[in-house]
């Protein structure tokens, strides 16, 4: 007889996506709330994940029917075996795949054609393993996933949580509060995904819904983001992302979330190798990976948090503290050290403490007296320590201070039973359920919670408990971030002309090495807008002497080949000729500089270009990241690029709003608004080039591997691209790279 454990009715679940949801919604919703699991590779090993999983699932009461099938066996476990899918007593509807990965693919058809919605494969021994065969099954695996339809998470993953229908499909033996938290986890490591859960449930913080993805031969993470957003049981998503597959996938799950007012707090997998091709590059190798992901996905109102610790923290903050109305800080404490570490701390993450309104301030002076600091952050002192009603007065008047946005306490749960402390926290709960402001306490040190603490916390819903001063700090910074964005940001399509789509069809089919020469870059750049020099190519030196003189001195020199990517590394750049015998000797210097090249690069020519006078070098640059697709680049330029590191990036395309938020990100942003008493310089051109780069990076959709205008001199008056470099995203370009 099967096992059965009390099924749920379908009235009894809090949700169900509506008929207009989205197929992948309403298909995750029928792996996490099945009406039945069937465990495909049954087997009473011990040890064994099929008998772990079975376990869990009877452990914690799985509201559904429980089949396991093994053709050898007629019992296991106590219950029933059936041989196959048509021997069940009903339509199979969540299937767990434990058999060995050769059978797994057959399985997955089996169960389509039975009638089963999902399946999850914890069974490994595919992509993950380099050999010919593994790659071979799982490229059939996500062949019969694709055509058969169901919602399939892993291989190579660990089960799934949902704890609304008590399922516990995973091989954990710790102890699982089977509760409905408001965080849903999703991520590639069964291993993490696994730990970030009891981190949490150690914290007091429920975790609702858990995923391991696995391989990822079928769902992927951002799939679980797009439901976890559209679920209104869940308030935080946590994520942890080993790569993102599909950044147009990602990003649509991350506007998702946002729309719905969900932060997704995102754990990345440290900064990849990137595009070998973009490395020809100074953009490329400014452009990694890591950097690329938050400048597109923080756009889209995700948190990337740097490791396990500070992602607990962040999720407990978003869990219990709502997005304030604005960044105006305010702290209490009973010591002047502690109140000292709050400063510092809130100073070096770029937070100040709001002062206070005179009101506040009367108020308090009035009620502590000597050996207090009234101000921001409060010292309530001995008054406070010695009269509890004090200390809970005076968090009561930061609390109601109209000019307050946030109230931090310095304090930390006790971790035994503690009348008096109990008594205070109850009441600034309280309090903060009224208030319409986050309250967070913050413990400077991390100090652990015990048993009592665990119990405690979870009966004081209305604070964010945080545990060290630097996370705590980092999580409240990420807090204000979020409650700044706007809730939906539109789609930006390219603002390109029709002749310069035009331009960049034909240049890129008519191109042959890896990349193109300044002349064809710079013609490209000016049809998108971007200003450049006035210049001419000469192929002899006369004719130098004559563009030179058309152009007006002082001229520049510079080598044109498609051969030589960095020309001032080879003597090829030759500045201030100010004299047609300047402009010959230039000439002739840099045509004998390249004879000598090994490499015999194929000359082209020799451009005269106008010398601008600049203020500023700045780069304007872009970059196609592997993963997350284009971004442009914009910062301090000139030979000292990558010293200086002074850069920020943003997705392509962008508008003139996010232009100017990019410059602004950067030293360069400071000197162009005029620095320390000198003049502004000509901002509209440079956001005109970020503008003209982020829409020929997106026209050229995955043909352009970078593009480098360094630099970028800029002045008063204007600003015009005087070098350019663009790296095409083909063999030549790939070879290149390796070399």
């Amino acid at each position: 007889m099967e096992a059965q454990v009390s099924t749920a009715s379908a009235s009894s679940r809090k949700w169900s996506p509506p008929p207009d949801a989205s197929d992948i919604v309403k298909s995750i919703h029928a792996m996490l709330h099945p009406r039945n699991i069937v465990l495909v590779g049954a087997t009473d090993k011990p040890g064994n994940y099929a008998e772990r999983i079975w376990n869990n699932l009877i452990k914690y009461q799985f509201e559904g029917r429980l089949f396991p099938v093994n053709a050898k066996r007629e019992t296991i476990w106590g219950v029933a075996c059936y041989k196959d899918f048509s021997s069940l007593p009903e339509k199979p509807d969540h299937v767990l795949v434990l058999v060995p990965a050769r059978f797994a693919v057959q399985v997955i058809r089996d169960a389509a054609a039975a009638g089963a919605r999902s399946a999850t494969i914890v069974t490994s021994g595919f992509s993950e393993l380099q050999d010919e065969e593994s790659q071979k099954l799982a490229a059939e695996l996500q062949q019969v996933i694709r055509e058969t339809g169901l919602a399939v998470t892993g291989p190579n993953c660990l089960g799934n949580l949902s704890a609304g229908e008590k399922l516990f499909t995973n091989i954990d033996d710790r102890v699982v509060t089977m509760e409905a938290g408001p965080v849903a986890v999703a991520g590639q490591s069964g291993a993490i995904v696994m730990a970030i859960r009891q981190a949490l449930e150690d914290r007091g913080v429920g975790v609702g819904y858990m995923v391991t993805t696995g391989n990822e031969a079928g769902l992927e993470t951002p799939d679980l983001m797009t439901y976890f957003a559209a679920d209104p049981g869940v308030r935080v998503i946590v994520v942890y992302l080993e790569g993102v597959r599909n950044a147009a996938v990602f990003r649509e799950a991350c506007k998702a979330a946002r729309a719905a007012g969900k932060p997704v707090i995102a754990l990345k997998l440290g900064a990849s190798e990137g595009g070998r091709a973009a490395a020809m590059a100074h953009t490329g190798a400014l452009a990694g990976s890591i950097e690329t992901f938050d400048a597109i996905s923080t756009r889209e109102g995700v948190i990337r948090v740097r490791g396990l610790d500070e992602l607990i923290e962040t999720t407990e903050c978003f869990v219990h503290a709502d997005p304030p109305k604005g960044n105006r800080l305010a702290a209490v404490t009973l010591s002047g050290g502690k109140r000292g570490l709050l400063i510092d701390a809130f100073y070096s993450a770029g937070l100040n403490f709001a002062p206070l309104s005179q009101n506040a301030s009367d108020k308090l002076e009035k009620m502590l007296g000597p050996g207090s600091i009234v101000g921001n952050p409060l010292d309530a002192g001995f008054a406070a320590v010695v009269d509890p009603s004090v200390y809970i007065q005076s968090i009561k008047i930061m609390i109601d201070d109209p000019d307050t946005d946030i109230v931090v306490i310095d304090a930390e749960l006790p971790k035994a039973p503690h009348e008096l402390r109990e008594r205070n926290l109850r009441i600034v709960n309280d309090m903060a359920g009224k208030a319409a402001k986050p309250v967070i306490y913050i413990s400077a040190m991390s100090i652990g919670f015990t048993e009592f603490t665990k119990g405690l916390r979870k009966s004081l819903p209305n604070i964010a408990v945080m545990q060290g001063m630097d996370r705590a700090v980092g999580a409240i910074k990420s807090l204000i971030g979020y409650a700044s964005l706007r809730k939906e940001v539109p789609d930006l399509l390219s603002s390109s002309k029709a002749s310069a789509r035009a331009l960049l069809e034909k240049t890129l089919k008519g191109a042959n090495g890896a990349a193109l020469d300044e002349v064809a870059s710079k013609r490209l750049l000016r049809a998108y807008g971007i200003p450049v020099s006035k210049e001419e190519i000469a192929s002899s030196a006369a004719d130098a002497v004559k563009i030179a003189k058309k152009i007006g001195f002082p001229v520049v020199a510079k080598v044109v080949s498609a051969d030589i990517l960095h020309k001032s590394d080879i003597g090829g750049v030759v500045l201030n000729l100010n004299s047609a015998a300047e402009v010959k000797k230039a000439f002739n210097d840099i045509t004998a500089r390249v004879k000598k090249l090994k490499n015999k690069p194929k000359l082209e020519g020799i451009l005269i270009a106008q010398q601008v006078r600049a203020d500023l070098e700045l780069v304007v640059g872009a970059s196609l990241d592997p993963e997350m697709g284009p971004v442009v680049l914009f910062g301090t330029g000139g030979v000292d690029i990558e010293l200086m590191k002074d850069v920020a990036l943003a997705g392509a395309p962008l508008d003139a709003d996010e232009a100017k938020q990019l410059i602004g990100r950067t030293k360069a942003g400071v000197k162009l608004k005029g620095y320390r008493g000198k003049p502004a310089l000509h901002v509209a051109s440079a956001v005109k080039a970020i503008i003209g780069l982020s829409n020929l990076m997106a026209d050229a959709e995955n043909r352009i591997a970078s593009i480098d205008v360094n630099p970028f001199l800029i002045n008063t008056k204007t600003g015009v691209a005087v070098d350019a470099l663009i790296v095409l995203n083909n063999e030549a370009a790939k070879s290149a790279a390796n070399h």
